[in-house]
């Protein structure tokens, strides 16, 4: 069960959450309100801490463009408007109160405008005598103040908002004033992303007391309902004699057992208690503990066993304490007793929600755990062998993207169908979460069993399925480590597990792996990679070097192609085929590639006129609606000519139909830039996209070129397909990684017009390249 179904989201009027009435709809707000109160109350001081000291930086800022004594009064003002809030924020007492009026909320907005005010006037007062360098100051401390106030008051919208907006709008003035009005539309953007921002945490607020005040409703119909169980069904006594036969035992106690209150009496506390399994001997472990208490003339509590009634199971709690005479000796137990199946029930539930998955009926990732812990235990005590699967469904998020989470859960129960199908008693398999299951395999002797289910898994999982009238096709990637020997701990084994799922998932899927510690290496080396990939930029360790693209005909230089280059102090020159995957895994690929564009566009601007420069850019790149904001920057600061720069794209954007990539491609072809399909034939190799597309080149992979000049026929056939297609559309092909002559004339033969590779040039520093460029114009306006 998902769970908005559980707790239901609450109805949030935007009217309300601001203070500015309140509707008359089944939410009580007043508990509500308190909550907002008492979250600005605690970050008053807060408040006022960041008023104080940013008055002081301003006033010292504004030292030498105002008069001493007007930035001491200004400063002095804001002090008293700061004070002036915070007691008014701490005055309020509303940790524990119920309910807190509509007014105390409403009135919430004077101390925004007073704050808005007061930190309004230096921009405004002082904008026609600061130069720019002290208004940016200005625009950083103000931006600050705003960033603080919408952290410290965000439980307080319309506080919150008013005091943005006024301050927000003055930040902008000034900068119109100052004659920077891209710097004042920057600012009316942040001031609106903060506004959205204490909006949303305020929302959140409100909705997480809302439920809370749900749950304690709930609360309380729970204990109501349960104080009347209690009053009509309460607890019975009994008592024995020291031979153990029940001597007084209350009719409710008869009843539970449906035995007659009379010759309950003398009757053996364990029969009357075994029933029918009396005369069978068959005693529950709860029986038997009873048992032994009493033969220890021991005291105990909450002993729960099972009661078989007419055939059916009850479950009882007993507590007892022995008796003794004046003289100390045993007379026999005086005990409680009740019926407590209701509450085992509930606790057997509540058992199985713990360890079950709700939406596959499977055991969940805390079940796992404990049947992988015990499966460890086991083959440590016996010698024996065990294993832990994990699975991971292949492109099960495209589905969830394209057709919606109700279709993606119930394709998941689907699969967990197939996957129960496929395990014997010696297996247990559950869902860890999200698309991810997991296989407790008991006993692992027979290894070759092992790698029969994991290739079964895939295979199965990799069926298509009929849903909703969609017919779908996933698959699925495995990993598999052994115990003991991958992992002393179900932790360690469950880390040898996800190390060859991850090896099999960069296999491109549909595969499994089993462990090797090798793969423990690799992961601490990518760890160590990550962390220092992570500061390269900042530490200045990235270049860009430049190889030559030329003319298949002439050999003349038409561009570049801008390569990333990583040397790091310690680990030395960093293949791009390692940190470029990684810098995408951890998200680090869009302010990278950002500094390669900016950087690439700036060379560039320092060559001929006609010499491009060619940048690579990734997909998670194109999925960020800001980059085509990115590359008209680029342009623009570089002052780079759009025509002369060019996109190199793989197919890999176009997999889905209407992505944010493609149309982000849209409006950077608008801009001018010209696009190059990379590594064509590798990938999709769909033709569709290249209609519709404007490409201006296509590039051939190396691994074509280099078949082709082994004469094998398939690389040769493509790349004149390839060759017929662009001049089809009116595209210019390149043939990468042509090495010799050989390739060279082959390449030129097939019909391609420009030529990337060693035989013409490797990659190039920066003084190279400019130098090569500068000498190809020269002898071009010689000719």
């Amino acid at each position: 069960m998902a769970p908005s179904s559980q707790f239901p989201k609450p109805r949030i009027d935007v009217r309300a959450l601001l203070g500015l009435y309140d509707p008359a709809d089944t939410t009580d707000w007043g508990p509500i309100r308190a909550a907002q109160l008492h979250a600005g109350r605690q970050l008053a001081l807060f408040l006022l801490a960041a008023n104080l000291i940013g008055a002081a930086l301003m006033v010292i800022l504004l030292d030498h463009h105002a008069s001493r004594s007007m930035l001491i009064g200004w400063g002095v003002a804001t002090g008293g408007v700061g004070i002036f809030v915070a007691i008014r924020r701490l005055a309020t007492r509303h940790r524990d109160a119920s309910s807190a009026p509509l007014r105390d909320v409403r009135d919430t907005v004077v101390e925004g405008i007073a704050l808005a005010i007061v930190w309004a006037a230096p921009p405004l007062a002082l904008a026609a005598r600061i130069d720019i360098g002290t208004a940016m100051a200005v625009w950083i401390l103000l931006s600050i103040m705003m960033t603080a106030s919408a952290v410290a008051m965000a439980a307080l919208p319309l506080a919150t908002l008013s005091f943005l907006g006024i301050l927000g709008t003055a930040i902008a003035t000034m900068l119109i004033m100052l004659g920077s009005p891209l710097l004042a539309a920057a600012t009316i953007l942040f001031v609106a992303l903060l506004m959205i921002g204490c909006y949303q945490r305020c929302k959140a607020l409100v909705v997480i007391r809302a439920n809370e005040i749900g749950l304690s409703e709930r609360d309380a119909t729970v204990s109501l309902l349960l104080r009347e169980f209690e009053e009509e069904d309460g607890d019975w006594l009994w008592e024995t004699d020291s031979a153990r036969r029940i001597v007084r035992a209350s009719p409710r106690f008869a009843r539970s057992i449906h035995l007659d209150p009379v010759k309950i009496n003398g009757m053996p506390l364990l029969q009357a208690l075994a029933g029918e399994r009396w005369e069978s001997g068959e005693f529950s472990p709860g029986l038997r503990t009873l048992s032994e208490k009493l033969k220890g003339r021991e005291p105990f509590r909450d002993l729960v066993l099972p009661v078989h009634v007419d055939g059916s199971q009850r479950w009882f709690a007993l507590a007892a304490s022995p008796r003794f005479d004046d003289r100390g000796a045993f007379m026999g137990f005086r005990g409680v007793g009740s019926d407590v199946t209701v509450q085992r029930e509930s606790a057997d539930q509540i058992n199985r929600m713990a360890r079950f998955d709700t939406l596959t009926g499977l055991p969940n990732r805390l079940q796992l755990n404990e049947q992988l812990a015990k499966a460890m235990a086991d083959a440590e005590k016996w010698g024996m062998r065990c294993a832990f699967m994990m699975i991971d469904l292949d492109r099960f998020k495209a589905v969830n993207d394209s057709l919606g989470h109700p279709v993606g859960d119930r394709l998941l129960g689907r699969v967990s169908e197939r996957l129960s199908r496929l395990v014997t008693e010696n297996e247990t398999i559950g869902r860890l979460g999200g698309d991810e299951f997991a296989v407790v395999v008991r006993d692992a002797s027979d290894t070759e069993r092992i790698d029969r289910l994991a290739r079964s898994i895939i295979e199965t999982l990799s069926r298509p399925y009929d849903l909703d009238a969609h017919t779908l096709f996933i698959g699925a990637s495995v990993g598999v480590a052994i115990g003991p020997r991958d992992g002393r701990t179900a932790e360690m084994l469950v880390r040898s597990a996800d190390l060859a799922l991850y090896r099999s998932k960069d296999a491109g899927g549909g595969v499994f792996h089993a462990y090797e510690p090798q793969l423990h290496v690799k992961a601490e080396e990518r760890r160590v990679l990550e962390m220092a990939l992570r500061q390269a930029l900042e530490k200045g360790e990235m270049h860009l070097e430049y190889q030559p693209v030329v003319a298949a005909g002439t050999g003349g230089l038409t561009g570049f192609e801008a390569l990333l280059r990583w040397t790091h102090p310690e680990l030395g020159v960093v293949s791009p085929a390692k940190f470029v995957p990684l810098a995408e895994d951890a998200r680090l690929i869009g302010p990278m590639g950002e500094w390669v564009l900016r950087s690439a566009c700036d060379e560039a601007s320092k060559w001929p006129s006609p010499t491009r420069v060619a940048v690579n850019v990734s997909p998670e790149q194109l999925l960020n609606p800001a980059f085509v904001a990115v590359v008209a920057s680029a342009l623009a600061n570089s002052g780079l000519p759009p025509q002369r720069l060019e996109l190199e794209v793989t197919e890999g954007v176009f997999m889905r139909e209407g992505t944010v990539a493609v149309q982000v491609l849209e409006r950077i072809l608008d801009l001018g830039v010209r696009l190059s399909l990379d590594d064509f034939g590798t990938g999709y190799s769909s033709l569709g996209y290249l209609a519709r597309t404007r490409f201006s080149t296509i590039k051939v992979d190396r691994s074509f070129v280099q078949g082709a000049s082994k004469g094998q026929k398939e690389p040769i056939a493509i790349i004149r397909a390839v060759v017929a297609l662009a001049q089809s559309l009116g595209m210019a092909t390149t043939a990468e990684g042509v090495e010799t002559e050989q390739e060279h004339l082959m390449v030129q033969e097939l019909g391609c017009t420009k030529v990337q590779g060693y035989y013409f040039g490797r990659p190039l520093p920066v003084a190279e390249a400019r130098a090569l460029a500068a000498r190809s114009w020269d002898d071009a306006a010689a000719a």
